[in-house]
């Protein structure tokens, strides 16, 4: 297991975060179709977890209406972990309780979200504490000196954002300095060999700005597991039958998964550990949610960090998920290709 720093901070986190999203999602509605483990079964995969080197955990106050949160620390305490022998991530922003104020990035619901989920972890602290989405209601200065404050009475270690745009976390790290507050640590988005969306600006900006990235669902909602090709689209069993999420593009998603089944094949891997050591490849990424049901799954998904891609393996992956040229993108690289041959040529001599 390697370890990254996250971000611009001294903080090293492993290359495989636990997700805990399948941790206490209950009988029925959206929670459940994703995984209702209980708090032996938690700890059983936290165990495993812990056994591999991977020392981060992610949650958040809605997983489960606060389930999660709660079976993470039962679990924690279960198997007699030593607070710093851990990194500890959870997020805020979805409902919470009842009315207009019981969600969203506001003072007002930041700090109470910041009380309930050290409650529910049995926490003195949160490692990382995460906007779970943009909330386009709320001054964004508002919820970064809210964010700074939990900082500052060291209820919250680092901060860190969820699913917002590059022109959005580029404005906050902008306000951030200006007003001399903290800045985001992370990045928790969303990015697949199959969905490279957020190589148009969120990479680059992540890059230039030193942000460390946290990818969530990296198998695709488990279109990327390796159980599904084009004859299965209506098949009625596994977790995107019941929970069609993350959106994939099935043309281009296909016609990955039909690449990687042979790279899977001559390493004597699984097509699920190909997906998740491509983005372990990417030098963006800081570290890689997985989440399971079982401990086999998890197992499975830890097995990555010991898969190594070839050049050629890359090359292969990077040509057949490549993203559709789109403005701007397509006019910068065209002027800018000069200089960058200068940069090139610099760098070589």
């Amino acid at each position: 297991m390697r370890y990254n720093r996250l971000g611009q901070t001294g903080l090293f986190v492993s290359e495989l975060c636990l997700g805990t999203m399948t941790f206490g999602g209950g009988s029925e509605g959206l929670w459940s179709n994703i995984g209702d483990l209980q708090v032996d079964e938690a700890a059983e995969l936290l165990k495993a977890s812990v056994d591999a080197g991977i020392n981060f955990i992610d949650t958040a106050n809605v997983y489960g209406q606060g389930r999660s949160e709660k079976i993470t620390g039962e679990a924690i305490r279960k198997l007699g972990l030593k607070r710093d022998d851990y990194v500890l991530a959870t997020k805020f922003l979805g409902e919470t309780g009842p009315g207009p104020n019981g969600r969203g990035a506001s003072r007002y619901h930041i700090m109470q979200a910041v009380e309930d989920s050290l409650e529910r972890l049995g926490l003195d602290h949160i490692d990382l504490y995460q906007i779970h989405g943009f909330d386009p209601a709320t001054p964004m200065e508002e919820t970064l000196r809210a964010m700074d404050e939990l900082v500052s009475a060291g209820l919250v270690r680092y901060i860190g954002v969820s699913n917002w745009a590059a022109w959005q976390i580029a404005k906050a790290l902008g306000m951030s300095e200006r007003l001399g507050l903290s800045r985001f640590a992370s990045l928790q988005a969303y990015y697949t060999v199959a969905g490279r969306d957020l190589e148009r600006e969120v990479v680059p900006m992540l890059t230039s700005e030193t942000v460390g990235l946290m990818v969530w669902s990296p198998l695709a909602g488990g279109f990327l597991s390796g159980k599904y090709d084009r004859e299965d689209e209506k098949k009625t069993e596994g977790r995107r039958a019941a929970f069609d999420f993350p959106p994939v593009d099935k043309d281009r998603g296909h016609a990955v998964i039909d690449a990687m089944r042979p790279i899977a094949a001559a390493k004597g891997v699984s097509v699920a550990q190909i997906a998740l050591a491509w983005l372990l490849h990417q030098p963006v990424v800081s570290s890689v949610i997985i989440g399971a049901k079982r401990k086999d799954q998890l197992d499975d998904n830890i097995a990555s960090t010991q898969v190594t891609l070839s050049e050629d393996e890359l090359k292969t992956l990077a040509a057949v998920s490549a993203l559709p040229d789109e403005y701007p993108g397509w006019m910068l690289d065209r002027q800018g290709e000069y200089r960058r041959g200068l940069l090139a040529q610099a760098r070589r001599n």
